[in-house]
């Protein structure tokens, strides 16, 4: 089973040792860490992988789940 978790401000943090991250061609990517976390803000150099940058760029971004 995976989890994906919606960080407040920052990435995604996908967790579960049965993922599988492929691109819109179908080609996975390698993941060499898990959990292993996934850009929000659009900033990261190792997109569709977290690099940190969204604490330089201060994004901001809360989507909590409803009640």
């Amino acid at each position: 089973m995976a989890t994906i978790k919606v960080r407040q401000h920052g990435p995604l943090l996908v967790d579960g040792e049965e993922v599988t991250l492929v691109d819109w061609e179908g080609r996975q990517y390698p993941i060499d860490r898990r959990p292993f976390v996934l850009c929000r803000c659009g900033a990261s150099a190792e997109r569709p992988f977290c690099d940190g940058s969204h604490r330089r760029i201060e994004f901001r971004s809360a989507e909590p789940a409803p009640e």
